[in-house]
């Protein structure tokens, strides 16, 4: 959507600091810092994407490795050794999605 309406702030010069700073934190511009205290929509925060990011790669990775369990399974070479394994990376997943979870704020 084309930015077509041009707002203007006044702002004490430790207040203009201030949010300076907090959006050089964010690695963000200003304008897109300011923008993202109007909407608060957590995929803006950059800690957010990049926790998604990882936890996509983590599922990624536990998926290949459950793949290959069901493949044992499938082919009568499953061990006991598979069932803890399958239940731990189940586990991981379920702790990775409770961070980004709590992290959006969703209950």
């Amino acid at each position: 959507m084309a930015k077509e309406v041009v707002k203007h702030f006044r702002l004490t010069t430790h207040d203009a600091g201030i949010f300076s700073e907090k959006a050089r934190e964010a690695g963000m511009k200003e304008s897109d810092y300011f923008r993202l205290l109007i909407t608060q929509e957590p995929n803006d925060y950059p800690e957010v994407r990049q926790g998604l990011k990882a936890l996509i790669n983590e599922v990624n990775r536990i998926g290949v490795n459950i793949n290959e369990i069901v493949h044992n399974n499938n082919s009568g070479l499953y061990r006991e050794s598979d069932k803890i394994r399958l239940v731990a990376y189940m586990r991981k997943l379920n702790e990775g999605m409770e961070r980004v979870v709590a992290a959006l704020g969703y209950h």
